[in-house]
């Protein structure tokens, strides 16, 4: 720690200077193309269906596929994992993302799954979701076709970053942050240009339908797409099922890539009703910051609420977040009395037998631990 004592001016004629350096990601993806769908689900649960071997950041890697889940908790889910085919001298540190794609090649919405940016050091070491598909919602769906699906895993290698000493004068140009977010702030607190009107529990917001339609892509077939007719009256368009403060926080999010200032409990509030509305519009970087948000604000009174829309939103790292904050502390009988715990009962029944598993696996253990 620096010395804290008042000392005297010393003049450095060195310019030395140091930089921190930060080498780019590596980033590169796989597709899955599962053909014979049908001849796959005699496979057994805990099973693995091993892609070929693809180099991304100049490692090798494979998608392992379970047909009928990777455990036994998920026999009704197909699993898929990223895992590392190779025996590594210094441990890799990657994110995966998993996509279903629809028959057109496009992601879908619903299924775009995320890891944390995990290590991995040892050969058959992975990371994925053993929920990552619902059989029954996929053989009822449109993306199963030809008896065939796609997944496209999308790895991104984590970025080294170290420092250099550099020798260096002042600088000549001093380049200010970006204040982009400012501008766009101000088009909407005066509304100049604003083309578009929407109307939401009574209130009346002006907008620009470009800004939106870059934003999101809901927005930008309701704006300028086919769906323009059909969402527009005149030049108004009505939004149902929202609360007004709700809808002027999506749009200073979509001006400012910001929220609001809000208080701490008036933001947990809202980070529900916007994760909803984030979903709704197709706006991820908003649905993981009030993920995010939730995460952190998971208390006795709120968290089989955040249980439910986790699950009926698809935010796995929140779904996570709960499950454990229930099943590691004494606060699961308080849970259970609260009407969020008996919407969860009745909403999301999987879910609380899920939770019971979990907690039953968690009261074993420490039973084996103690015995």
């Amino acid at each position: 720690m620096p010395n804290s004592e008042c000392a005297a001016p010393v003049v450095d004629d060195s310019h030395s200077a140091s930089a921190i350096v930060a080498v780019e990601a590596a980033a590169g993806s796989h597709l899955l193309h599962v053909e014979g769908y049908s001849r796959t689900t005699g496979v057994p649960n805990g099973h693995s269906i091993k892609s070929r071997t693809f180099k991304i950041g100049g490692c090798s890697w494979r998608i392992w596929y379970y047909p009928n889940g990777g455990r036994t908790n998920f026999t009704d889910y197909i699993s898929v994992f990223l895992t590392l085919d190779e025996i590594v001298a210094q441990p890799v540190k990657a994110q995966a993302t998993f996509n279903l794609l629809d028959t057109a090649g496009r992601p879908v919405p619903s299924h775009i799954r995320t890891t944390s940016m995990n290590q991995y050091s040892t050969r058959g070491s992975g990371h994925g979701f053993d929920d990552f598909i619902k059989r029954e919602f996929l053989e009822k769906s449109e993306y199963l076709q030809g008896d065939a699906i796609k997944i496209r895993c999308d790895v991104i290698i984590s970025k080294e970053i170290h420092t250099e000493d550099r020798a260096a004068g002042p600088p000549f140009v001093v380049v200010p942050p970006s204040d982009m977010h400012k501008h766009f702030g101000d088009l909407l607190a005066t509304e100049v240009g604003a083309d578009v009107t929407f109307k939401v529990a009574g209130e009346t917001f002006r907008a620009h339908r470009n800004i939106l339609a870059a934003r999101s892509c809901v927005f930008k077939a309701e704006l300028l797409g086919e769906m323009r007719e059909s969402t527009a009256t005149g030049d108004c368009i009505q939004i149902d099922d929202m609360l007004a403060e709700v809808f002027k926080a999506l749009l200073h999010f979509v001006y400012n890539d910001s929220l609001p200032e809000m208080e701490v409990q008036e933001e947990a509030v809202m980070a529900q009703h916007l994760l909803e509305a984030a979903d709704m519009y197709d706006m991820p970087r908003l649905k993981l910051i009030c993920e995010d948000k939730l995460c952190k604000h998971l208390e006795v009174s709120s968290v089989a609420t955040s249980l439910a829309l986790a699950e009926q939103h698809n935010c796995q790292g929140l779904k996570d977040a709960c499950m454990e904050f229930l099943i590691s502390s004494d606060t699961l009988d308080a849970v259970m009395l609260t009407d969020g715990f008996e919407h969860l009962t009745k909403s999301c029944p999987a879910l609380v037998k899920e939770l019971i598993s979990k907690l039953a696996a968690r009261l074993y253990k420490r039973r084996k631990l103690r015995a």
